[in-house]
C-alpha cells in the first residue's frame, strides 16, 4: 500500500497536532482537514498545502482514514459516519459522550472488521512503555495529573478530560478487576467537575489513588508504583523512570535509560502500522469503551 491518505476532522489544539505530525510522517499523507469553523479549517490547511472543508463529508472520497478530534459531543457521530463507509478510525479520548453511543461504535468497527483506535496518548509515552515491562507485583499506584485552566474541555468533568487518561494506563498495568470505588469532587471554574479524587480497590488487593485538576498553576503529570521489594516514579512530562528500593539504600536507586519520542507521533505510527500491516492496534475501542466506563463509575461515586 502506498501512502495511507488521512484526514483530520476537528482542528482546534489537538487536530492542529495530529496535522502537524502527518504532514511529515513517512507513512501517511496528511490529504485534507475539516472544521465547522472554515477559517480555522483554511488556515490549517493552509500552512500543510491540502483541501480543507466545512462539512467532513465532503472529504470522504478523498481520504483512506480518518482522525476525529472534535468536541467529544461530536465523537460518535463522526466516527459512526467513518466506519460505515468502512474507513480506520482514530477517534480521540474519551471514546464517546455516553457508554451505550461507545458500543455501538465499537460493535460497528468489529462488525465491518474495521480499526476503531482511542487516542489515549499517554500509552504511547516511552515512559510508560518501559514501565509496563517493569512491574509484576504493584500493590499501591499514585496518580497526580494536575494543570492550569483551560476553555478548551470544559463540555466535560475533568474525570473525562483528564483523570480518564490514567485510568486507562492503570488498567493496562494492573489487569485486575475493580473491586471498591470511592471518589470525590468539586466545581471551581464551571459547572462540570474541575477537581476529582479516586480511590480504586483491585480483587487483587492493590490500592489506586489518583488525583486530577485542571485549575493548578503549572503542570504535573506523575505516577508512582509500589511493589513488596521496590518503587517506581514515573514522570510523564520528563520521560524519566526511577527504581527505589524499599531497603532504604541509596546507592541502588536507578534512573532507566529512556528514548524519548513524542507520544503523538508514535501513536499515529502505530495507527498507520495497523492499516498497513494489520499489526495489533493499541488501545482499541474496546479498551477505550473500558476507560469510559470506568470514568463513570468514578464520577456516579463521586460526593461534591
Amino acid at each position: 500500500m502506498d501512502k495511507i491518505k488521512i484526514g483530520v476532522i476537528g482542528v482546534g489544539y489537538l487536530g492542529m497536532q495530529h496535522a502537524r505530525i502527518l504532514s511529515y510522517l513517512e507513512e501517511a499523507e496528511l490529504k485534507c482537514v475539516a472544521d465547522i469553523d472554515i477559517n480555522r479549517a483554511m488556515q490549517i490547511g493552509n500552512r500543510h498545502g491540502v483541501k480543507y472543508y466545512k462539512n467532513y463529508e465532503d472529504m470522504l472520497d478523498e481520504i483512506d482514514a480518518g482522525i476525529v478530534a472534535t468536541p467529544t459531543s461530536d465523537h460518535f457521530k463522526i466516527a459512526m459516519r467513518l466506519l460505515k463507509e468502512g474507513k480506520p478510525v482514530l477517534v480521540e479520548k474519551p471514546i464517546t459522550e455516553t457508554i451505550e453511543q461507545a458500543e455501538k461504535l465499537v460493535e460497528e468497527a468489529e462488525k465491518k472488521g474495521a480499526i476503531l483506535q482511542v487516542g489515549h496518548l499517554e500509552r504511547f509515552n516511552p515512559a510508560v512503555e518501559v514501565i509496563e515491562n517493569m512491574i509484576s507485583e504493584p500493590r499501591f499506584v499514585e496518580v497526580q495529573r494536575l494543570g492550569s485552566f483551560s476553555a478548551r474541555s470544559l463540555d466535560i468533568d475533568v474525570v473525562l478530560d483528564l483523570m480518564i487518561h490514567d485510568l486507562d494506563i492503570i488498567l493496562a498495568l494492573i489487569k485486575d478487576e475493580v473491586k471498591v470505588i470511592r471518589s470525590s469532587g468539586i466545581h471551581v471554574v464551571s459547572d462540570k467537575i474541575d477537581i476529582a479524587n479516586a480511590r480504586l480497590e483491585f480483587e487483587s488487593g492493590c490500592v489506586a489513588t489518583l488525583t486530577a485538576s485542571r485549575v493548578h498553576q503549572g503542570k504535573v503529570r506523575k505516577l508512582r508504583i509500589f511493589e513488596p521489594t521496590s518503587y517506581y516514579s514515573i514522570d510523564y512530562i520528563d520521560q524519566e523512570v526511577k527504581v527505589f528500593p524499599l531497603n532504604g539504600s541509596q546507592a541502588d536507586i536507578k534512573t532507566v535509560k529512556i528514548k524519548k519520542e513524542e507520544p503523538l507521533k508514535k501513536e499515529l505510527q502505530n495507527f498507520c502500522r495497523c492499516i498497513k500491516d494489520g499489526k495489533e492496534r493499541k488501545v482499541s475501542g474496546r479498551e477505550g469503551l473500558r476507560a469510559l466506563k470506568l470514568a463513570y463509575s468514578v464520577l456516579n461515586e463521586v460526593e461534591i
